[in-house]
């Protein structure tokens, strides 16, 4: 509703923005590629794991456009995110379990004792690896908070010094649970992204010695996962099986090759040299992989290749280059806007890493299918353009000015 309410209230700004023209291109790419599609119908339905987020994100863009806004979003999801925490770790640990439909595409909530796959935290997310990509961005999101309120209560300069530590009490229990439950999601993509965002953050804070501690940590992991064995033998003194099995995948041995990433990817590329400019048609990859490996497969754990594959290569290009683009303008803004506070600076860093973060999540999985975690991405790629027009548009006022 509030995308439609902006829609009304913003079109003429909306419809200025270059980059919605981008989106407004590949949009119609898309529909043609549908048009084309062996599967029409199932190609048509695809479209709406696209171009309705396409609207809302160049609707909230209008509408977002501060650090405060930023910084009030990130607080509302981590707050949000607790509930979801406890059913999660209920679900695992004290056999919760729901099912909650209605009219199926209104609301429908699964959570199925043990998790899903079994010993699997998902809560009530499709998948263990989709509630990891949720868990991934809020854990970024709630560890820039935790940050930037650490920050306020050592500063005794400031007069935000004296604010109450419940702030930070409640960050840190949120970073805390959120991470605990990323763990037991089992899915080693969400643990090298959280890790990867850590070091990110140590990295922008000038953390040299945490920096080090989170190294020594994840070489003695792969260590005991991938060294020879009698190196690995020692890691496995300190590292518990839990980790380095699930990374050498001994915790699951004899998985079907058809299950393999590197299966799937290689079928994927192959179908979209067979139709290189309209591709296969959306949702047509699951269909023609059972044919081909006789397994039920509903992706091919890329975003990207999927794109190829069933829209065509002019579409998967135009997608990567908005969205380096959304990531490039990010960055600069960062680099060159000496008017930013740093605590300001922090939660549009921590936005741009949640950016990251699901861009690496897509290269290994894709993340579209459930609708509640593509709303969450795009409303973060539309707070990042936000903020970025409203400066650019500031920088060319008073360039004029002067």
């Amino acid at each position: 509703m509030s995308s439609l309410i902006t829609w009304l209230k913003q079109s003429r700004k909306i419809n200025r923005r270059p980059l919605n023209w981008g989106f407004a291109l590949l949009s119609v790419l898309l529909i043609v590629s549908a048009g084309f599609a062996q599967d029409k119908t199932a190609a048509f339905l695809g479209l709406f794991n696209l171009l309705p987020f396409f609207l809302l994100f160049a609707a909230h863009s209008a509408l977002i456009q501060t650090f405060a806004q930023l910084r009030q979003m990130a607080w509302v999801l981590v707050i949000g995110s607790m509930p979801v925490v406890i059913i999660g770790l209920g679900q695992l640990f004290l056999g919760w379990s729901l099912k909650l439909e209605i009219l199926w595409v209104v609301l429908d909530w699964t959570i199925a004792p043990g998790g899903n796959p079994p010993g699997r935290i998902a809560a009530f997310f499709l998948h263990a690896n989709t509630f990891a990509a949720y868990l991934v961005i809020i854990f970024i999101l709630s560890l820039g908070l935790w940050i930037e309120q650490w920050q306020l209560g050592i500063n005794k300069n400031s007069v935000s010094s004296s604010h109450s530590p419940f702030p930070l009490l409640f960050l840190t229990v949120a970073v805390i649970a959120n991470f605990i439950t990323l763990i037991f999601t089992s899915s080693r993509n969400g643990w090298a992204i959280a890790i990867f965002a850590c070091l990110a953050y140590a990295f922008y804070q000038g953390w040299r010695i945490l920096v080090g501690g989170v190294a020594a940590i994840v070489s003695s992991v792969l260590l005991a996962a991938f060294a020879p064995l009698p190196i690995a033998q020692i890691f496995r003194w300190v590292v518990p099986a839990f980790f380095w099995a699930r990374l050498n995948d001994d915790m699951y041995p004899d998985r079907p090759v058809a299950l393999m990433r590197k299966t799937q990817w290689e079928f994927a590329w192959s179908l979209a040299e067979q139709h290189p400019w309209t591709g296969w048609g959306l949702r047509s990859f699951s269909e023609l992989y059972k044919v081909q490996m006789q397994i039920s497969l509903g992706h091919p754990h890329n975003l990207f290749l999927m794109l190829s594959a069933e829209t065509g290569f002019p579409s998967a290009l135009i997608f990567s280059g908005l969205l380096a683009w959304i990531l490039i303008t990010g960055i600069q803004l960062l680099q060159k806007s000496k008017s930013i506070n740093t605590g300001d600076r922090l939660i549009f860093f921590s936005y741009l890493l949640a950016f990251v973060g699901w861009i690496l999540l897509n290269t290994v999985d894709v993340t579209l299918f459930d609708f509640r975690l593509n709303a969450l991405s795009w409303l973060i790629l539309a707070a990042i353009c936000g903020v970025v027009d409203r400066y650019n548009r500031q920088d060319k006022l008073t360039s004029h000015q002067n």
